[in-house]
């Protein structure tokens, strides 16, 4: 096993079994457009306990961000269909009224944006922002005690002078400053779930380093659940206990990071993997890219949605092309969907792709 693929030593202490604080099945999100139905998320399932973090992965257009949206409750709109269950600590979200997800979100679950820069609001200083956050779910705090509250927070994700930059606005802190505030307004209240969408995207690698290790840390400190939204395994690699991969709106692999970095099962899995910069040996050839584009998911293909991108899709009988692949065990606890003999696919990847990797 690589450096990048090891699990750090507090994931390894983790707990790994638990009830679920977050359970998710068969969740469905569709949108009805003017171009036709988008099916942005397309029966999603996965579980994830307090203390533990899901890194889901994929291309852009996959339904990574979408799935974070509508489990914090944030697509209800008349366009929107939302069908299966997100059960937060036994809470059915999609069941739920408006107010009471809204009464949830903030306290019990809360998420870090992706830009964090239009997030927050350009008129507001970063201290007022978190004082409304923090007094929403605390209305007999006083804003002396809410302005406190915002000071320690900023401090606690490394805001150097917090008392001095909570009055500053959101333009006049750098992008590394802006997630920490990010951060800091979405533990505010000291949630049991945090969603991170994309937390270091257009930053530079010194600072994405400390934003991940922030997360880390604050998770240690408050037990939270953790979901990372990300394209980057190594992002996930540095951070997850467990992985779902995406494509299409559909989950096409689903495990423990160290397996599906050590036996990835899907196709898709392997050229997500192919394609990804490695920094702990000596570069010998060319990244090799998942050929093709994501699919519409206004027209998703039939049968497999990767199959038009498959190298291995003939191999299949045509079933790739007619019958959409069922997610099954392949392992203790690591779930695929893929047409490939399980036999094949092992084949291929010993001879195929493990070399590349």
């Amino acid at each position: 096993m690589t450096e990048l693929q090891k699990t750090p030593a507090a994931r390894a202490a983790a707990p790994a079994g638990g009830d679920p604080f977050l359970s998710v099945r068969d969740l469905r999100i569709h949108f009805d457009t003017d171009d036709g139905l988008v099916r942005s998320v397309d029966g999603v399932s996965f579980d994830l306990a307090k203390g533990r973090t899901l890194g889901i992965v994929g291309e852009s257009g996959s339904g990574k961000s979408v799935t974070s949206l509508g489990i914090m409750g944030l697509h209800r709109s008349k366009r929107a269909r939302i069908s299966g269950e997100i059960r937060l600590d036994g809470e059915d979200l999609v069941a739920a009224g408006p107010d009471r997800v809204r009464e949830l979100r903030g306290r019990q679950m809360a998420m870090i944006f992706q830009d964090p820069l239009t997030a927050m609001h350009p008129y507001y200083t970063v201290g007022q922002q978190i004082v409304e956050a923090y007094r929403v779910h605390h209305p007999q705090a006083t804003k002396k005690q809410a302005r406190a509250r915002a000071v320690e927070m900023l401090d606690r994700v490394g805001i150097p002078q917090p008392d001095r930059r909570v009055d500053d606005y959101p333009h006049q802190f750098s992008g590394g400053m802006r997630q920490r505030a990010m951060i800091a307004m979405a533990l505010v209240n000291d949630p049991s779930l945090l969603i991170a969408d994309e937390p270091t995207t257009a930053l530079d690698v010194t600072v994405q380093a400390q934003i991940l290790d922030l997360i880390r840390d604050l998770q240690e400190e408050f037990g939270s659940a953790v979901i990372i939204i990300t394209h980057d395994l190594g992002v996930v690699a540095e951070l997850a206990d467990d992985i779902l991969v995406m494509y299409g709106g559909k989950c096409v692999e689903r495990g423990p990071a160290e397996t599906l970095f050590d036996s990835p099962e899907h196709p898709y899995t392997w050229g997500l993997l192919g394609s990804m910069p490695r920094l702990d040996r000596e570069l010998q050839d060319r990244l090799v890219p998942v050929k093709g584009t994501p699919p519409s998911l206004i027209n998703v293909p039939s049968g497999c949605a990767f199959h038009p991108r498959c190298p291995y899709a003939g191999l299949t009988g045509g079933r790739s092309t007619e019958e959409t692949p069922k997610l099954t065990e392949v392992a203790p606890g690591h779930h695929a969907a893929c047409h490939l003999a399980l036999a094949e696919r092992h084949r291929i990847f010993t001879e195929e792709i493990a070399p590349r990797l």
